[in-house]
């Protein structure tokens, strides 16, 4: 019996790390679709590494909420690198906003203020959610016309800073 319960709770174990590690991560294809985000693991996930490490090569203000990117990412289910690639766009990853707007995405023309980088974050990824992929917008350039029209380069941009915070494709099933 002793064995039994070993087994069963191996098993089960097994089972939780492989859902708790699979990985359907959002990648950028040449064709600029978006793919399945994986699931917020926090602590160890090497996506918030990856980011902060990022963010702070370009000695960006965002930098100690790489947390905040990837569980606000994940919770809408885009791309954890969208938003922060956005900022990198619209304001060199938060340094040049209005003055304690919190405003690194362009949001309203630069007109809105957020309460904080936590809030800024949220906000904008809901809003890419149910505003953008929710209504058929699920590739950057579908998002660029809806986002910042009539920019030619936006799309680029953004697929170009997504791709330098991670450029290994992570499309993957266990």
């Amino acid at each position: 019996m002793k064995y039994l319960i070993s087994a069963i709770i191996a098993v089960i174990s097994l089972f939780i790390f492989a859902v708790t590690t699979s990985a359907g991560n959002y990648v950028v294809s040449s064709s600029a679709q978006i793919a399945k985000p994986a699931i917020y693991s926090g602590v160890g996930d090497y996506r918030k590494q990856t980011l902060k490490k990022f963010l702070l090569s370009h000695n960006s203000p965002m930098a100690q909420h790489a947390d905040d990117f990837i569980f606000y990412a994940d919770k809408y289910d885009i791309d954890w690198r969208l938003v922060p690639a956005i900022a990198g766009v619209e304001s060199t990853f938060g340094k040049r906003i209005p003055l304690n707007s919190y405003n690194a995405y362009g949001w309203n023309n630069g007109k809105y203020n957020f309460t904080s980088w936590a809030d800024s974050i949220e906000v904008v990824s809901k809003a890419l959610r149910e505003k953008y992929y929710d209504r058929g917008a699920t590739n950057i350039d579908r998002i660029a016309r809806r986002y910042a029209p009539p920019s030619n380069t936006w799309n680029w941009k953004v697929k170009f800073f997504m791709n330098e915070i991670d450029n290994l494709p992570l499309q993957f099933t266990l």
